[in-house]
């Protein structure tokens, strides 16, 4: 598995493909990067490096002009609708579009923007979260990829507690945000300021209002130093591990933002040596959990991930994940429990940890069709991850020539023993939400989505969704949870910069929380207006 040696050695490598341009990342939710996405889909990107969110600014606007390079040297047969996408993008990024083609144009000290993006957004629900606490049984005697046996102990009798909350129906990926039953209203406001084009901080307060009443927070919040192949960043963030779309398995923003010193690089670059690797991108993420106290144990772990991603080849990326909870009070924190495997527990049982390895395969005779996939275990036989979790899918970006149409597909399986630990109760979650996939363990989840492009900024996408609990790790008096679900979406433009999105979601819920009989159905309505969002 990957080691955080070989990552710090990774990171001392020169760069030799990327202009370094501190900029503010893009909101996860932002459609910047269902305009990238569209891009590549015509074929006019290559670079593309989906594996690690959020984007900046200048890796979104880095891959905006090759979109505009390829288009105006030989994209014949390229419908207009390509040009409206770059179009649309450069309008929304014009510091770093400036920036990437003229830096000597760079402001000398401060540049400010008190109103970098805003949201507004009202919510109504009808309808309470789904409750995860519940045993799940772990037979052990597990083989790799379902094939084999005993390389863990076989444990006919082990149940292991579940634990966590959906948050709100229909509303996952959320920064966190807990929606409650009757009306609810929201908003974001981001205000950015740089230094020269070496530095960038970021303030985002949220402000939620229901009947429960009023809570004022930060969403986002940081100072960030560096660019291109190396950044520092400290402070509160969003971050996305993975090549899912509506979840993946190590680190996702379904919970609340973390608190983190971050070193990463924002935009893709070749390294020396390893250039036969192409393209790489790495993120190493340190942070703390919250708080428990179990039986008078007290348990804070701290929470590192680290991701790396390479290109080898335009249409092939591969992925290599790591999620661990360590350390803190009540347990060994001995140097050498540190740094002893990545996967699975140490000797003193001090940690738990979610790693494996990803794939995304670009097909160019099929209208850039792309297939993706993760392997992840949350243990491990030798260096080979065990206890698997998954997600699978397929984008098709040009269900037609004309390119207005998608359609996407996602598989998730949790392993029954997904985000739980012994050692640390609350498991791999913070604030109450999983940290990865809102789904949580023990879960499978079927995602589909469709979507039509009047414009850039008018788009209609429609989604069903399957889910079962109780298929995987279901003990004596559970029933098997299904959940049908469908949301609707429409966007498009209002005035200038400011866009509106109209939602309804709807979903039956058989057998809830594995009560026989049990039923409940959910609606969620929401309206939100955005600006340069």
């Amino acid at each position: 598995m990957l080691s955080a040696t070989a990552m710090f050695l990774l990171v001392q490598l020169p760069a030799t493909t990327c202009l370094a341009v501190s900029s503010a990342n893009i909101p996860l939710d932002s459609p910047i990067y269902l305009y990238l996405e569209k891009l590549a889909g015509f074929g006019l990107i290559t670079s593309d490096v989906k594996g690690l969110k959020p984007f900046s600014k200048a890796e979104a606007a880095r891959q905006m002009l090759e979109a505009e390079t390829n288009l105006e040297s030989g994209g014949t047969g390229v419908p207009a609708f390509a040009r409206e996408l770059i179009d649309r993008t450069r309008e929304l990024l014009p510091r770093e579009v400036s920036l990437q083609k003229a830096p000597e144009r760079k402001p000398q000290f401060l540049d400010l923007n008190p109103i970098a993006s805003l949201r507004m957004r009202y919510l109504h629900l009808n309808g309470a979260p789904r409750n995860y606490v519940r045993p799940v049984h772990d037979p052990g005697d597990d083989g790799v990829f379902g094939i084999g046996s005993g390389l863990r102990p076989a444990t006919p009798g082990l149940n292991i507690q579940q634990v966590g909350s959906e948050g709100t129906p229909l509303a996952e990926n959320n920064d966190g945000a807990v929606y409650h039953q009757g009306s609810n209203a929201e908003l974001r406001w981001a205000a950015e300021g740089y230094v020269s084009d070496k530095m960038t901080g970021l303030l985002e307060p949220m402000v939620l209002t229901s009947e429960a009443g009023t809570a004022i927070r930060l969403n986002r919040g940081y100072f960030k130093v560096g660019g291109g192949a190396l950044e520092l960043e400290l402070g509160k963030d969003e971050n996305w591990l993975g090549l899912g779309y509506r979840g993946n398995i190590t680190l996702t923003n379904n919970a609340e933002n973390l608190t983190i010193a971050k070193l990463s690089s924002p935009e893709p670059f070749r390294a020396g040596w390893l250039s036969w690797l192409g393209d790489l991108k790495y993120a190493l993420i340190l942070s703390r959990l919250d708080k428990t106290v179990t039986d008078g144990q007290e348990r804070r772990p701290w929470f590192y991930a680290i991701k790396l991603s390479s290109k080898p080849t335009d249409n092939l990326e591969i992925g290599l994940n790591l999620g661990r909870m360590q350390g803190g009070p009540g347990v060994n924190n001995s140097i050498r429990d540190w740094v002893n495997g990545l996967v699975g527990g140490t000797s003193a049982d001090n940690s738990k940890a979610n790693a494996g390895f990803e794939a995304r395969y670009r097909i160019p005779w099929l209208r850039n069709t792309e297939l993706y996939g993760e392997f992840s275990g949350c243990d491990a036989a030798s260096v080979w991850p065990i206890v698997e979790s998954y997600v699978a899918g397929f984008f098709i970006p040009r269900l037609t020539a004309e390119g207005r149409d998608d359609f996407r597909f996602e598989f998730f399986q949790g392993n029954q023993i997904l985000y739980t630990s012994g050692t640390f109760p609350a498991g791999f979650l913070y604030k109450g939400l999983p940290l990865g996939d809102s789904q949580g363990g023990a879960t499978q989840d079927f995602f589909s989505r469709y979507s039509h492009w009047f414009s850039t900024r008018n788009n209609l996408a429609l989604e069903y969704i399957y889910t079962n609990r109780g298929m995987i790790g279901r003990v004596q008096g559970q029933a098997i949870e299904r959940k049908h679900a469908g949301r609707a979406f429409w966007t498009l433009p209002v005035y200038g910069d400011v866009d509106a999105q109209v939602e309804y979601g709807v979903e039956k819920i058989s057998n809830l929380n594995l009560v026989d009989g049990a039923q409940r159905t959910n609606q969620l309505f929401k309206m939100e207006l955005r600006y340069r969002y």
